[in-house]
Order: structure tokens, then sequence, then C-alpha cells
């Protein structure tokens, strides 16, 4: 498991949740899954990305937990989630259909949303069962579906087989990263984040993804490579919300357009003038604005219609009793 060097105090320490518990997946890998937040409460998943843990979340588990129950877990080999063997987009789905049916009652829904790695998380569940079940809506965050490295733009030169070529060999170095120094936060920050982000959002980051274990960083570099979930996005049936900023190197403008164009049910792509790829922390109150827009527009509104049925058969009951 990763260490766990995570900021201790200010608006990116991870709050205590309410419950932890462990979700088994269909290989046998276990899951460290966090509910926040009172029960009984509209529900909301998050899934974060290559490198991260459920503490890249903390902005939006804090700000939503007063009236959602929050749901967060660590992807195997990140966090608190013990690395596995099998490192696969299949292996992705499974990991959240297993998290879901431990945390939701059965037919409940909720907005589940993904940044980088956890959005093509949702993409690869996108026809397992488990998701159509219980996925109201979705919101994308800085993720793409294919073409990762070609389109990457972390090496700054013209598009083709050298950038390529360097591309893949600076993601998926297997050396270590270090402690985090001067130099390896303005690192992190170029590769990762935009140039006006303020110093604690690249302090957070940085103590986040240096927790990552090479092995597990490499293992997961090799599946983002080879990524083809172009398939999924088109099976991505659920209302989805895309968010990009503009300045991200690691899934340009060009995927969330992409993904926009695919989408079945697309509800537009917010495009974040001068953010680079970790949205949640850059832009910690749009991004929970836009949870709590999709919580609002289809959580409660099944709610509603779900009041509506019972009541309809508490009156059919009352009539035959007539």
């Amino acid at each position: 498991m990763s260490r766990l060097t995570h900021v201790a105090s200010g608006p990116y320490a991870p709050p205590e949740p309410a419950r932890v518990l462990t979700a088994v997946s269909a290989d046998g890998a276990r899951l460290h899954v966090e509910v926040h937040g009172p029960e009984g409460a509209p529900a909301v998943v998050l899934a974060h990305g290559w490198t991260c843990s459920t503490a890249f979340w903390a902005a939006q588990i804090r700000a939503l937990a007063d009236g959602h129950r929050v749901i967060a877990y660590d992807q195997r080999g990140h966090g608190r989630s013990p690395a596995s063997a099998v490192c696969s987009t299949d292996a992705l789905a499974d990991d959240l259909e297993a998290v879901l049916n431990a945390t939701l009652a059965p037919g409940e829904r909720a907005v589940i949303a993904g940044h980088s790695m956890g959005g093509m998380t949702v993409m690869a569940a996108a026809t397992r069962p488990a998701f159509r079940e219980h996925a109201a809506a979705v919101l994308l965050c800085s993720t793409g579906a294919s073409q990762l490295v070609a389109q990457s733009i972390v090496v700054p030169m013209r598009p083709g087989r050298l950038r390529t070529w360097l591309t893949r060999h600076i993601l998926g170095s297997r050396a270590p990263l270090g402690p985090v120094t001067p130099l390896a936060l303005r690192i992190l920050k170029y590769g990762t984040m935009g140039p006006g982000s303020a110093p604690h959002m690249v302090q957070a980051c940085a103590h986040i993804v240096h927790a990552c274990p090479r092995r597990v960083r490499h293992a997961w570099s090799q599946v983002l490579d080879l990524l083809d979930l172009d398939h999924g996005v088109r099976e991505l049936a659920v209302p989805t919300a895309v968010v990009v900023g503009t300045a991200d190197r690691l899934t340009p403008p060009v995927h969330a357009r992409a993904l926009a164009a695919a989408l079945p049910h697309c509800l537009g792509v917010t495009e974040l003038p001068g953010l680079g790829h970790m949205t949640p922390v850059e832009a910690p109150e749009l991004v929970t604005g836009k949870i709590r827009e999709l919580a609002a527009a289809y959580l409660t509104a099944m709610d509603d219609e779900a009041r509506g049925d019972e009541a309809r058969g508490d009156e059919a009951r009352v009539k035959e009793g007539a």
C-alpha cells in the first residue's frame, strides 16, 4: 500500500469518514471504502485517478457531506487498497461494481464522479449490471477514452512518433518520485496543474501523488498507454457532464470534446480557462457545484417519482380494501 503522507490541515486535509468498509472485487481484490455524511441522504460516489487516493476528493467530501452520503474509495494499489497482480480496465469496472454493491441498497441511485482514471473506470463499467442499476448521472473530470499518450502535451513539441515515444517513457517511468522537494513541486505543477495554481493546491497534489508506490504507478501507466474505451463512451447512457481545464497537459480538451460528441446523453462540456489536469483540486467549488447540480436534478427527481409510485400504490391498496 502507499505511504499516506497527505496534508494534515486546511481544505485539502482528508476528513474523517463516518464509516469505513472493505469491498471485495470479482478477483478477490480488497478495496478501502469511506462513507461520509448522513445515512439515507442522496448518494454520491467518487472515483479518483491514477496515482491518487480518496484524499484527492477532500474538498468535495467536506462540501458535500452536509447533505449527501459521499462514498469514496481507493483504486486497487492506491491509498489503503492493497496492490493486485491484475491491472486492467476490466478490473477497474469490477472494482466500481463491488463498491456500488457494497454501499448502495438494491435499486438505489447515485451520482458518480470520476477524475482521470476514475472517469475511465466509469466508461469501463458503462455496460455492467451494477452500474446500470445504480448510476443516475455522471460527472467526468479531466479524462479521456483513448489515445492518451499520443494526444498528451506534456512534452512541448509537435505531435508525432518522437513526442509519443518520449511521453510514453516519461509517464511510464519506474523511477521513484522521492520526497516532496521544491523541484518536485515545480515538475508536478508543470505536468499536472495550471500555471496559476496556488502553492497549497500543488502541495496537496504532490503529497498524494508521491505517496503512490512506483510499481503501482508503472503498472497502471501501461494500462493507460493502451487505453481504448471508445465503446464504453457510446454505452454510457445516463446524463453525463464533462469538465476539463484548458491547460490540461495529460488529457487536453480534445478528449473532452470527443467524449461530448460520442456520449448518448451529454449535458455539455465546461472548459476551465488556465486550469490543468487536477480540476477537483484546482477548481473545488466548481466541481462540487456540478455534483450538487446533478444530484439535485437526477436524484431528487427520482426520489419524488418513487414517492409518487408508492403513494399511488397505497391509494390502490386502499381502494381494493374498500
